[in-house]
């Protein structure tokens, strides 16, 4: 007896798909059969995960809009949809100048203006995406969404909390969603990660630096893209029917709670 993910005729919508996780995401569904809308920021790192994934032999087409604005994301919805797939993974960790983590600070000493890029795309973006596609979805009598969160939400970490809070409000977004949907067949969890290497590949960090983190791993590396891509998988196909309104870790166990 074998056992095959086939997302054949499905139709998945992935943001931040054009680098990292997301891009991770947006191949492995599409190499299960899905055609996949990669969405971005960036055109041009929309338009080279599309073409990856075609010259793959994959179909996927361009998505680009700002999660953050609501009519970008509905007419681009409307335009491209609709979706039997949602993968919320579109994130802000640091600044919304500088995308990083570099200058994450404690609470008490952040701006308070920061924490809107913090909060408008990790959970108003998470938000817009989701109410656009539901009403398709309710109406096909299915669907899955997937929003991808961070153990910072689930356990707390210093120097993040507006951070932290954007993202543990996405998760409790896709709970409440779970239950309001799940009359319509359609499912909602999140994917809590730890920390993730979103390049596959070795990244230039201080080693003894590099040490520290991943000692805190019982599984003594970090987290790629596949890692995430493959749960996200089994998370939107036929396998998980009876799954919904979960938020499950994926961290090599940096965490662990019965």
């Amino acid at each position: 007896m074998t056992i095959t993910i086939d997302l054949t005729g499905r139709r998945a919508l992935v943001t931040g798909a054009g680098q990292g996780v997301g891009r991770g995401i947006a191949m492995t569904l599409a190499a299960a059969g899905a055609e996949v809308g990669v969405n971005d920021l960036v055109t041009d790192r929309a338009g080279a995960v599309a073409e990856e994934i075609a010259a793959a032999g994959g179909a996927a087409h361009e998505a680009v809009f700002d999660v953050t604005d609501w009519d970008a994301v509905q007419g681009a919805v409307t335009a491209h949809g609709p979706y039997d797939i949602v993968v919320n993974n579109a994130g802000n960790a640091g600044r919304p100048d500088t995308m990083g983590m570099e200058d994450l600070q404690p609470f008490i000493d952040q701006d308070l203006a920061a924490w809107s890029g913090f909060v408008g795309v990790n959970l108003f973006g998470v938000m817009h995406v989701t109410r656009a596609a539901l009403p398709a979805m309710i109406e096909a009598s299915g669907g899955k969404i997937v929003t991808i969160v961070s153990d910072s939400a689930r356990t707390g970490d210093a120097n993040v909390a507006a951070y932290a809070a954007a993202k543990a409000g996405a998760a409790g977004l896709m709970r409440s969603v779970a239950r309001e949907v799940g009359r319509h067949g359609i499912t909602a969890n999140s994917i809590s990660l730890g920390s993730i290497n979103a390049t596959e590949r070795p990244q230039e960090v201080e080693q003894e630096e590099l040490g520290r983190l991943i000692s805190r791993y019982p599984i003594r590396r970090r987290g790629l893209p596949s890692d995430v891509a493959h749960l996200t998988l089994f998370l939107v196909s036929d396998l998980s029917p009876w799954l919904t309104g979960q938020t499950i870790p994926l961290n090599g166990g940096y965490s662990m709670a019965l």
